[in-house]
């Protein structure tokens, strides 16, 4: 791979310090030629989850050849490992910490060990190795690291099918507080069978239709669509869904999803 031209950062950071500042001056420090782009910062602290899904709304929609880098819980485990995934078309520097089999699933190929960590671990040491990689990378160097399996496989989440409807976990709230839950277009179909349906949002009207954009009901009023990563979102129109209807995405200190169900 010649001519790096992007690489992306995700990271659960923030913007309140230097960190993803001096990240990105390493970075450049190794691939001074290519730019770098923000996909967030923002995930909450440790949550591979959200990152996951981060992760795959962004990574398809930038040219082929990208190099994603996740620090995302750099230094998960015990024994931390730098991963390098080749999927699609993409590049994916990433901690063993589950973060790729959440986004595209448990069958994950062309993946290698590109470092293992030992205390102390230090930040900007994970981020030079990073460069590292992308430099053997833009010399179509990648082979000589050796292939490897994912250790860390969390528990995927999946909807859960009951008698009277499906019951879906919250994967993400974004900064509009839209709420987007963790079944896509066609495992809906799949589920609903174009049955009726209705999504009971605490003492406003069900919602019974799928709409295509914001603008399909009037102010105030609570809807659902696909997003553009394909996932189901409930939203209010002109208002923050997740505050008014008391919801929250994953917490790490009670390790637990909120859900919401879907009746049919």
């Amino acid at each position: 791979m010649s001519h790096l031209k992007v690489i992306t950062i995700l990271s659960d950071l923030g913007t309140r310090d230097t960190s993803v500042s001096i990240a990105k001056a390493i970075l450049m420090r190794y691939a001074p030629e290519a730019t770098v782009v923000d996909i967030s910062h923002m995930v909450a602290q440790y949550n591979v989850q959200q990152a996951a899904y981060l992760l795959f709304s962004a990574y398809r929609h930038f040219p082929k050849g990208t190099i994603h880098v996740s620090l995302v819980d750099v230094f998960a485990g015990d024994n931390p490992r730098m991963l390098l995934n080749e999927r699609d078309g993409y590049y994916f520097i990433t901690p063993d910490n589950g973060i790729l089999p959440l986004a595209f699933g448990t069958e994950i190929e062309n993946t290698r060990l590109c470092y293992e960590f030992t205390k102390p671990f230090i930040f900007s040491e994970w981020i030079n190795n990073t460069g590292r990689v992308i430099e053997t990378l833009s010399g179509g160097g990648a082979l000589s690291y050796k292939a490897c399996t994912i250790k860390n496989i969390p528990r995927l989440l999946q909807p859960k099918l009951m008698n009277d409807g499906v019951e879906c976990n919250i994967l993400y709230i974004d900064r509009f507080e839209n709420v987007v839950l963790d079944i896509t277009r066609p495992r809906f179909d799949e589920i609903i069978k174009n049955r009726p349906f209705k999504i009971k949002i605490m003492r406003m009207e069900d919602i019974t239709t799928i709409s295509h954009n914001y603008n399909d009901v009037t102010g105030g009023q609570p809807f659902c669509r696909f997003n553009n990563a394909g996932f189901l979102e409930i939203a209010l129109n002109n208002d923050r869904a997740a505050s008014l209807f008391g919801l929250e995405s994953f917490s790490t200190g009670s390790l637990r999803y909120q859900t919401v169900k879907i009746f049919f």
